[in-house]
């Protein structure tokens, strides 16, 4: 195989006529290519008056000479080589099924190994349902929601498939994802996302394919205990039975307060991690693509997308999530709490685009000696903003420019904000610790010199985000096991991920660690 880099593209053109357009600078035979396939895609607008895509082809050629400036590469194995010796008949235990639990269980599955995958929450498709039903009449169930239910909380997110980690799991992770139902193109572009619309039917294709393996799957049950047997995991315990197991996957998302509290009462290692805390920002979508693209582009453009970070005297602010043409999504998962989150579809055709602005915390920033501290100052904050919001899960919100000047809003300009149920026009500085609220404005302003407009005295700030991360981590040694044998902490809610792709590839590995352990 042939690597053709750098080919510019300046208009909007079929797979086909790329390709033309790359055996035109390479100087080769369109007619001798057997097969080929796009490896990466992106879009250069650092200058806007000249806009264009960047592609990288691979290329099975069949040409007599070799291609001058083409590197050499081989085609892409996705299978992984994994030394399996495990020898216990018990079946494994997979706590959690969003993305960390469901690709442990399709490892194993793909290995022979029959896992129980327990889930509180209801099948996706019943779960999109229940969402709904919430964002139209404030209706919250506790066990299906944004954040609980097949798919983690992910599911109703923008589907980002972006990540700071190399790590070559990524690719097998797409790869997966384009074998259940993703479209091809996330293989290739830059910043690939599937979308909340596609990953329902995606999640369900997984389910369907791991039961056909052998695998199980429990919903509806919330796993309420699990004991311990001469430092060895033993069995665990839901609200309807005790399933005995000598490995148990504890994949449970960041959300799972009631089992981060039994984890720490069966004494658990465990301790405090830094995470972020901060709001939501609504901006047109308009307004970020004359931003990042300019107005003289002629290319059909996707919706622009933004990552900006200011970094302060003492602390940071930065954007998570960013969501184009999307809508910000009622994620509470708790009475009498109110939490936000980011939420597009494919098509990312809404009119707003949203992203969390959010301001670092530390372990030093939370009182008492307990790992938990920091899940209990996310809960006060989403009590606070529960109760500002109206006491019937409406998000407080407040113009920008009614927050630099520390008022409340009780006016909305041109950028009407997305959330559902409803919203209750606040000052949200009465509920944000005062070091957040410095750091906000301080990054707010720094932003809006790289994206003009993003400080817009209009755009609107919705309360609060909270859970980007898990505020604990549950300690693992080098096998991925705590310090009780056979229990392995995994993936975003464990403290060792952030995001659909890091969850991933931390249920890949726990599941290599499974496998490979005699």
């Amino acid at each position: 195989m042939f690597r053709l880099e750098n080919i510019k593209i300046y208009e909007d053109l079929s797979e086909e006529e790329v390709l033309k357009q790359a055996c035109s600078k390479y100087k080769i035979d369109f007619k001798n290519i057997k097969k080929y396939s796009i490896y990466k895609k992106s879009i250069d607008a650092r200058n806007k008056s000249n806009i264009h895509y960047n592609y990288t082809i691979d290329i099975d050629y069949n040409g007599n000479r070799k291609i001058k400036n083409a590197k050499i590469v081989s085609e892409e194995n996705f299978e992984l080589n994994i030394n399996v010796k495990r020898k216990s008949k018990v079946r494994p235990v997979i706590v959690g099924a969003g993305p960390a639990g469901l690709f442990c269980a399709l490892i194993l599955v793909q290995n022979g190994i029959k896992p129980i995958i327990i889930e509180r929450g209801k099948r996706v498709e019943e779960r999109e349902k229940i969402v709904q039903a919430f964002l139209e009449k404030g209706k919250l169930d506790c066990n299906t929601n944004v954040q609980f239910g097949e798919g983690g909380a992910g599911t109703f997110s923008d589907g980002k498939l972006t990540t700071n980690v190399n790590n070559p799991l990524c690719r097998k992770v797409l790869k997966e994802f384009v074998n259940f139902g993703a479209p091809n193109q996330i293989m290739y572009i830059n910043k690939p996302h599937i979308g909340t619309d596609n990953l329902i039917k995606i999640i369900s294709n997984m389910r369907n394919y791991i039961i056909e393996n052998g695998g199980e799957f429990i919903f509806e049950e919330k796993v309420i205990d699990f004991t311990i047997k001469n430092e060895n995991i033993s069995s665990i315990i839901t609200e309807k039975r005790e399933i005995s197991t000598d490995t148990a996957v504890f994949a449970i998302g960041h959300s799972a307060r009631d089992t981060f509290e039994k984890i720490y009462e069966k004494g658990l290692n465990m301790e405090k991690k830094s995470f972020s805390v901060g709001v939501r920002i609504e901006h047109k979508q308009q307004m970020i693509n004359n931003s990042q693209y300019g107005t003289k582009s002629k290319l059909k453009l996707p919706p622009a997308e933004y990552k900006l970070a200011y970094h302060g005297e003492n602390r940071s602010c930065y954007t998570f999530c960013m969501c184009p043409g999307g809508v910000v999504i009622a994620s509470s998962s708790n009475e009498g709490e109110v939490v936000t989150n980011g939420m597009s579809k494919f098509a990312r055709n809404e009119e707003n685009a949203n992203s969390a602005v959010l301001v670092n915390v530390t372990p030093e920033d939370f009182e008492g000696s307990s790992p938990l501290q920091g899940m209990y100052f996310q809960k006060e904050l989403e009590q606070k903003a529960f109760k500002l919001g109206g006491e019937n899960y409406y998000a407080p919100v407040q113009r920008v420019e009614d927050f630099f000047e520390n008022r409340k809003t009780v006016k909305l300009g041109e950028v009407k904000p997305s959330y559902k149920p409803g919203v209750t026009l606040s000052n949200l500085q009465e509920i944000l610790p005062s070091y957040v609220t410095k750091t906000l404005k301080e990054g707010l302003l720094d932003f809006d010199k790289k994206i003009k407009g993003f400080a817009n005295k209009d755009a609107i700030l919705t309360g609060v985000e909270t859970r980007s991360s898990s505020p604990v981590r549950i300690i693992r040694n080098d096998n991925f096991e705590a310090n009780v044998k056979g229990f392995y902490p995994c993936g975003e809610g464990a403290g060792y991920a952030g995001g659909i792709m890091t969850a991933s590839i931390d249920g890949i590995k726990c599941a290599i660690k499974i496998l490979e352990k005699e």
